[in-house]
């Protein structure tokens, strides 16, 4: 079963969400230890929790900045990838800004959303005439009382696999 396949049931099943997770966990094993968890995925849009615990905290007890930026790559990332054909495509970050607002004292959320229109738009017409295109990802980080913790901005590269050079 294909990533696109697994998301398009975990949208209306809780099982295939738990199983969607738990893949993930498996593809990703850095990230295993920060705990993140999609709570809510749909078409357009997915709903990502970073939760408050030890191993995602620093110094001074709040949720450290690398795992706010981290989530915050996952969350784009794994979006992107569902909205574009992944043997078509490939997509590697360029670069990651963050902007930190509030300290994260209780679990965080990072929502971010694309449409079909965002992908023609962004991605493949511009393909059309380019090897490659970088797009900017912006999303924002909340916790639970609504509190902006953070706003990142996750520049994608995106390319044609045949466009691929692994060799110099």
């Amino acid at each position: 079963m294909n990533l696109t396949t697994i998301v398009n049931k975990a949208q209306h099943s809780r099982f295939y969400l738990w199983l969607l997770n738990q893949g993930l966990n498996r593809m990703i094993p850095f990230n295993k230890p920060h705990g993140f968890m999609i709570i809510k995925i749909s078409k357009d849009k997915i709903l990502t929790k970073l939760p408050y615990k030890k191993r995602n905290l620093n110094h001074i007890k709040g949720i450290h900045a690398c795992a706010m930026a981290t989530i915050s790559e996952y969350t784009t990332g794994l979006m992107i990838l569902y909205k574009l054909d992944v043997k078509k495509y490939r997509i590697i970050m360029q670069k990651l800004e963050m902007e930190y607002h509030f300290q994260a004292k209780m679990d965080a959320f990072a929502e971010f959303s694309i449409d079909e229109d965002w992908v023609k738009k962004e991605v493949e017409k511009p393909l059309e005439n380019d090897d490659a295109v970088v797009i900017p990802c912006e999303i924002k980080l909340y916790d639970k009382n609504n509190n902006h913790l953070s706003t990142g901005k996750i520049y994608w590269q995106i390319k044609d696999w045949g466009k691929v050079k692994t060799k110099l």
